[in-house]
């Protein structure tokens, strides 16, 4: 029998103990948090923006519905969220408490204060009851978790019956030849920009290394359905550089 002390999983390409992850994940997201918001524009081209909008689009809130948003660090998804719906209720989530104290700083959520919570947490242990949300989301997190299935699985105990699962993850792009001229980018550009504008090298460097670890599409949808999911598809977004899964609790 294993000690969950000996377990190991991946820090970007270094592997590391279990127990250790969130730690180090919890001080990369507080190292970044204040410059967040710039560099993803920066590193995308401002696509990310794009991406998220699509995962809307998908989505279609609906007025009246509660969304938990998971590792939702500066509050994109849900303001998204409440903008579409247009009357509604989102709970954002975060391992960082530096990266929610940005999101409350933003325009948005001094005008959506009233339909916002922003709670400290841990995607695989939520704080929540069983059959609290009609919505879970959760947008490039999923990949930082020590245990993705155990946050699915998570995700479907605190979701309504009818409820649906949105993941917006970085993924892989299904040609070699423009996989590696992503690659080359990613490892040579990424952590560059991270010094000149987060002043953090170390950061952007295991973030790039972490979508490299993380599952393809078709594994990942796999353990979507793993986890109850029923329904579950995925979409790529420019190319498969990302992907949305979707999943339905039924």
């Amino acid at each position: 029998m294993t000690d969950d002390s000996e377990k190991t999983t991946h820090f970007g390409f270094e592997t590391v103990p279990e127990n250790e992850k969130a730690g180090r994940v919890r001080g990369v997201f507080g190292s970044v948090a204040s410059k967040y918001d710039i560099m993803n524009d920066v590193m995308s081209g401002g696509i990310h923006r794009l991406w998220k909008d699509a995962m809307m689009d998908w989505l279609a809130p609906r007025a009246g519905q509660t969304l938990l948003d998971v590792a939702g660090g500066t509050g994109d998804i849900a303001f998204r969220f409440l903008k579409r719906a247009g009357a509604g209720h989102a709970t954002v989530l975060d391992l960082t408490e530096p990266m929610l104290i940005e999101g409350r700083k933003r325009a948005e959520a001094e005008a959506m204060h009233d339909a916002l919570d922003w709670v400290v947490g841990d995607a695989m242990a939520l704080p929540f009851p069983d059959n609290s949300f009609d919505v879970y989301t959760i947008s490039f997190g999923i990949r930082n978790v020590t245990r993705p299935q155990d946050a699915l699985a998570e995700a479907f105990r605190v979701l309504r019956p009818g409820g649906r699962l949105m993941v917006l993850e970085f993924s892989q792009i299904p040609n070699d030849l423009m996989q590696k001229a992503y690659d080359l980018y990613s490892f040579n550009v990424i952590p560059r920009m991270g010094q000149v504008i987060a002043g953090d090298r170390d950061s952007y460097q295991y973030l790039v290394e972490s979508i490299r670890k993380f599952p393809d599409q078709d594994t990942f949808l796999g353990m979507v359905r793993g986890a109850g999911f029923e329904q579950a598809k995925y979409r790529n977004l420019s190319l498969g550089i990302a992907a949305l899964h979707s999943g339905w609790k039924l």
